[in-house]
């Protein structure tokens, strides 16, 4: 029995290089894969009409939608709210600046701007619940109240107001927008509709509304604030008349009687003169005062003579006495000169002196009892004093010690009375700041009717059209990508089948064997090109034998197998061609030759001689299939095959058979392992790659050496696939450095 290692070695070098089994099982031909991007690029070729609808039909439905839509308005108006609020009041604590840091102050404002309530006090001011033009100018039909319902008509009617109002606040909410202007204070509030003057109103009423709603609630909180002061202010004060009168009870009753008082700036009383202190200061003065008269009268009592004493000289009634003695002395000095003593006169005289000087004696010694008297009085007094002193002392240690719980009870007096005028003052600004409405939001831009749409935008929709239909054609295409598994490009023989790729056979709109005789023709050129690099897949050149087969039928093999005899016979060669599908003949009809004996005589031991045809081509006879045997693979599989491919390689120069397809069938593989080697042939986008795939792992395992795998029937006005695919059809690929000088 004859193999293929009979033949001359394959050759190996360069990309031509046969791919083993274990190549084919693991999936690594050691080859790399394309530019990604080329790829896609070849896709969006292959599939451009199939973009091109989709693509043409989402912008169509972008139109058509665009131009059905209603046309709508936007109005606009600009507002600007600050953290700060000026405290006209003073009232620390009502100023919104210290309610919390920036961001989340205004992220509070933005979502009151988009409320429920804010919507509902809209809806309220301007009566939209029963305004026809407000649905009409969203679309929506206005809820007629009608008491056909069951149940009572009052409360359906109640109900039905209900819904309608839940519906105006959801129609609103939906249109309106809140747009902070980035890095300022100010806010875009947008509504929009299909009435400018709806949407103008709205939008304008919504701004005033959004101010009324944060007045509400300052006024709201200053009215909370002043109810609870008031019952605070209310306790408060009852607490102060009960620590008052605590204060006043118990100093009455300790005896202690203030008079001086004096109270600070925080409001703390201090008690700085008593009643007992006052009195004890004046009897201690007047004792110290006493006893400085007890001294003097004590002096003036343990003195000498009475006679030169102070108050003997400064005595008036002494003093009055003396000058009349004095008087009456000078007199009597003044007779006895002119006069006897005896005389009468003189008597007289002398006797007032003698009764003056009685007198004046009797009024000194008076004036000395006096001072006795006046020590003694003077002692008595002080030590009155003395004893009244220290019976206040007494008294105002014991008031002292009594102040020391008084001093508590002011204390607690005190702090009451702080608390309540604290609370008195703050209600007091609280009451006056609710008089005060929000001055940090302002309106900076009122809105004004819009006088072109809004929306629909055209160039928008065709944009989004646009993008839409590019992203369902990428996921149309990535689909048809997946599901189609035939050969688009020649660069998947390499990426995904992993043998060397012979050519590429153009789709020809000819009868092709009429084109092949056209030796300028695309398709001659083609078939030109894959002989001149089969001449590379050994190191003899031009494999002497060979099977042409492909996956399934139609997909060109028998034209390959024509066309490849024919060629290399233009080349002075002796090819026979031989018509190896015992199950379905058709190459006799490719030569003109009637299908009597063939293949099947010889194979059954018929004589050579007489099988072998002539075309009346150049070097080209032909062996055609003869009658259809009943069991084909049973005689391919004998020796008998082996034998003819060495008889006829006696007489010819090279052996061509056109094999049937192996998909299901056993004939190609037989055939494939009695050669030097299969040519492969797979029709572009039609047959799977896993079946090819499939097909080639059984040429392997059943021992046959597949040189490489040619494309056909490839339309290049359909595709493109680059600089040396579309112009010249293979021409020069897989040349190998070892194989260049070889011809």
């Amino acid at each position: 029995m004859h193999n293929q290692n009979q033949f001359p070695t394959p050759h190996t070098g360069g990309d031509l290089a046969p791919v083993s089994q274990d190549q084919f099982a693991n999936g690594d031909g050691g080859l790399a894969l394309s530019p990604l991007l080329l790829q896609y690029w070849q896709a969006v070729l292959r599939w451009r009409l199939v973009i091109a609808g989709i693509v043409a039909g989402c912008v169509a439905i972008g139109i058509i939608a665009t131009l059905l839509m209603a046309p709508l308005y936007t109005a606009r108006a600009q507002i600007e709210v600050s953290r700060e609020q000026k405290n006209v009041t003073n009232v620390q604590g009502l100023e919104s600046g210290n309610a919390g840091r920036d961001l989340e102050f205004y992220a509070t404002q933005y979502a009151l701007l988009e409320a429920e309530s804010l919507a509902e006090r809209v809806a309220r001011k301007l009566k939209l619940a029963d305004d026809k033009r407000f649905f009409e100018a969203h679309g929506a039909k206005l809820t007629q109240v009608t008491d056909e319902a069951s149940g009572s008509p009052a409360q359906f009617a109640r109900d039905a107001v209900k819904a309608r109002e839940r519906q105006v606040v959801a129609l609103l909410l939906r249109n309106v927008q809140i747009n902070p202007v980035r890095t300022s204070r100010l806010i875009d509030i947008t509504y929009t509709s299909r009435s400018p003057e709806v949407s103008a109103r709205i939008v304008n009423t919504w701004a005033q509304e959004f101010i009324g709603s944060t007045m509400d609630r300052g006024f709201a909180s200053t009215a909370d604030a002043r109810r609870f002061l008031e019952e605070r202010l209310a306790q408060l004060r009852q607490k102060v008349e009960e620590s008052e009168r605590q204060v006043v009870t118990y100093t009455s009753g300790n005896g202690i009687v203030t008079l001086d008082t004096t109270r600070d700036s925080d409001g703390r009383t201090f008690t700085q003169r008593t009643l007992a202190s006052a009195d004890l200061e004046g009897l201690s003065q007047a004792l110290v005062t006493a006893r400085a008269e007890r001294i003097a009268a004590e002096s003036r009592a343990n003195a000498g003579s009475a006679e030169n004493s102070p108050e003997v000289l400064n005595s008036p009634a002494i003093t009055g006495l003396r000058a009349q003695r004095a008087q009456a002395a000078a007199e009597y000095a003044k007779l006895q000169v002119q006069f006897e003593p005896g005389y009468p006169a003189a008597r007289a005289l002398k006797q007032q002196i003698d009764s003056l000087d009685s007198a004046i004696v009797r009024e000194t010694g008076r004036v000395g009892g006096s001072r006795r008297l006046a020590y003694t009085e003077a002692l008595k007094k002080e030590r009155d004093l003395e004893a009244k002193v220290e019976s206040l002392k007494h008294e105002l240690d014991r008031q002292r010690q009594a102040s020391i719980q008084q001093n508590i009870f002011q204390r607690e007096a005190d702090t009451n009375r702080q608390l309540y005028d604290a609370l008195l003052q703050r209600y007091k600004e609280i009451g006056v700041a609710g008089t005060v409405g929000a001055d940090n939001i302002a309106i900076v831009d009122a809105a004004k009717v819009p006088t072109l749409p809004s929306a629909p935008s055209m160039s928008l929709n065709l944009a989004l059209s646009l993008l839409l239909g590019l992203g369902l054609a990428v996921v149309v295409v990535f689909g048809l990508e997946q599901i189609d598994e035939g050969i688009r490009n020649p660069d998947d023989v390499r990426n995904f089948l992993k043998v060397p790729l012979l050519g590429n056979v153009p789709l020809s709109e000819l009868y092709p064997l009429k084109e092949i005789e056209d030796a300028k023709s695309p398709l001659s050129e083609a078939y030109f090109s894959i002989r001149s690099t089969l001449a590379f897949t050994t190191n003899h050149g031009l494999p002497r034998s060979f099977v042409v087969t492909s996956t399934q039928p139609g997909e060109g093999k028998s034209t390959t197998s024509v066309a490849l005899a024919e060629i290399i016979g233009r080349t002075g060669k002796n090819v026979l061609l031989i018509d190896g599908d015992l199950r379905s003949p058709s190459l006799h009809r490719y030569v003109g030759l009637e299908n009597g004996e063939g293949l099947s005589n010889l194979l059954a031991g018929d004589a050579v001689n007489g099988q072998i045809k002539q075309t009346g081509k150049r070097g080209l006879s032909v062996i055609t299939t003869g009658p259809i045997p009943p069991s084909p693979a049973e005689l391919l599989s004998s020796d008998r095959f082996s034998e003819l491919i060495a008889t006829f390689l006696e007489q010819f120069d090279h052996i061509v058979i056109d094999a049937p397809p192996i998909l299901g069938l056993a004939d190609s593989p037989l055939m494939g392992r009695m050669v030097e080697g299969v040519v492969y042939v797979a029709e572009a986008e039609r047959t799977s790659r896993r079946a090819i795939r499939s097909s080639l792992q059984r040429l392997h395992s059943a021992g046959a050496h597949v040189f490489g795998l040619i494309v056909t029937k490839i339309d290049f006005t359909k595709h493109s696939y680059g600089y040396g695919y579309g112009y010249g059809y293979g021409y020069g690929y897989g040349y190998g450095e070892d194989s260049k000088g070889q011809g």
